[in-house]
């Protein structure tokens, strides 16, 4: 489930609320205020779901109720949406959303079939510029540029996850598996990997922003969520390839895939290898 589809599940159940007449009587121009849109992110702190909302808040201030009242009668509408496993009211009304592993498997499979190359192959990524490269990221940034070729350097640490991830593909086919997003029923739920596909969910409406400087921030992280599990995708020894190292191969994928784009968006390259 991406943050557009969670945003759309919860103005549905805002209009039901409203609708169903579960606020109340409202008052006079209440219907004509109610949000257009609803936004969704990150939560603050691990462990408090894979998305939050401040809809209820929103929704309070329009009707005259008090939140935690509006959140409580969103959460339990919310809910009943398929692929939300959980809804938790936060604080002074905000909604924190666990989603399904099967919505989280979704995500996955979404992000990964934008690539089309399971074998980690690109021949467009063959050649690559590095004082062009350093340049583009320089321009987006505001930084001087850098050719350093070493994790500090943030331009060098986005393409080398990159590299890494196509690497992890190729491997992974001299081994006889792929990617397979969800594979018998893996639900992506350790931390590690809850906080990197939190960040390639958020990808699209970072990239639609506007800002190459927080694009290139948000790339920085996604590499960082990436290398902290990339160690973990691949059998070990003479362990066979099990459902868990498709399913994490898929998510190794779909990381690579939105460097790839974001890279692509800043006018740098994207190396298959470095």
């Amino acid at each position: 489930m991406t943050p557009a589809q969670l945003s759309r599940a919860v103005l549905r159940t805002v209009r039901r609320a409203v609708g169903d007449g579960a606020l109340g009587e409202l008052p006079a121009g209440a219907l004509d205020a109610l949000p257009e849109r609803i936004t969704v992110g990150r939560p603050p702190r691990p462990g408090c779901g894979d998305y939050a909302t401040n809809a209820a808040l929103r929704l309070a201030a329009v009707t005259g109720q008090p939140a935690r009242r509006v959140a409580e009668v969103l959460r339990e509408g919310l809910v009943r949406e398929e692929g939300i496993a959980e809804v938790a009211v936060a604080g002074p009304g905000f909604l924190n959303v666990t989603v399904a592993g099967g919505a989280r498997a979704e995500l996955v499979r979404a992000l990964s079939a934008e690539d089309g190359a399971a074998d980690g192959e690109h021949p467009a990524e063959a050649s690559t510029d590095p004082a062009r490269d350093a340049r583009c990221w320089a321009a987006a940034t505001g930084e001087e540029p850098s050719l350093e070729q070493r994790e500090t350097n943030p331009l060098f640490l986005v393409q080398y996850a990159h590299a890494r991830a196509r690497a992890l593909l190729r491997n992974a086919h001299d081994l006889g598996f792929g990617p397979e997003a969800g594979a018998g029923g893996y639900a992506y739920d350790a931390p590690r990997e809850l906080a990197l596909l939190g960040l390639l969910a958020e990808y699209e409406r970072i990239a639609g922003s506007g800002s190459p400087d927080r694009l290139a921030r948000h790339l920085e992280a996604v590499a960082d969520a990436f290398l902290d599990i990339h160690g973990c995708v691949l059998p070990v020894g003479e362990q066979k390839p099990l459902a868990a190292h498709r399913a994490r191969l898929a998510l190794a994928q779909a990381a690579g895939t939105v460097l790839a784009g974001g890279l692509s968006r800043l006018g740098v390259t994207a190396p298959a290898r470095l």
